[in-house]
């Protein structure tokens, strides 16, 4: 039995749904980010909403940058960020957050960005084709590593030097001159 284009009750196709949930599940994981207390699970949400980011990116057939949000976003960037808060700093955040204080303004500048984007969406001519673009592995990695050797071989030491910092500054015993 196969499925059909359309999903029969509400009229649209099955990678439309599988986009609004991948939307809302990076959405909620957003304002749980910024709204938790307890910073590891902050940093736990974080890494769910770049994994719904990636599923996004696999829908619009960037499979190339699907992969280097996993390794680089979820697998070293996350998870370093999680390892340097349980080195550094208490799991508990403090009571009052300095973002609860703005509230407000934060409000009325989201509602402006949404309204924004709003109007800049249905100002778009978009095409009707719906053709996604595909990269090509074997192509971003030719250019990449033929072309761009340098600054790639620059940034991996650049990375390379600041995980060696952070693991200097958390291996410091307290009380050590600075």
């Amino acid at each position: 039995m196969t499925l059909p284009d359309t999903i029969p009750i509400l009229g649209f196709g099955w990678d439309d749904l599988l986009f609004m949930g991948l939307a809302a599940v990076m959405i909620g994981a957003g304002l749980l980010v910024v709204t938790m207390r307890d910073i590891i699970r902050c940093g736990l949400a974080m890494i769910v909403c770049f994994a719904a980011l990636a599923g996004l990116y696999v829908l619009a057939g960037a499979t190339v940058v699907a992969a280097a949000q996993v390794l680089v976003y979820i697998g070293a960037i996350s998870v370093l960020v999680l390892f340097a808060i349980m080195l550094t700093q208490t799991k508990a955040a403090p009571s009052a957050l300095v973002f609860q204080t703005q509230a407000l303004p934060a409000a009325i500048a989201a509602a402006i960005l949404a309204l924004l984007i709003g109007i800049t969406v249905a100002a778009t001519d978009w095409p009707a084709t719906g053709q996604r673009a595909a990269t090509s592995a074997t192509a971003l990695a030719t250019e990449l590593f033929s072309n761009y050797i340098l600054a790639f071989e620059v940034v991996s030491v650049l990375l390379l030097a600041a995980v060696i910092g952070g693991v200097f500054l958390a291996k410091r015993e307290r009380g050590e001159p600075e």
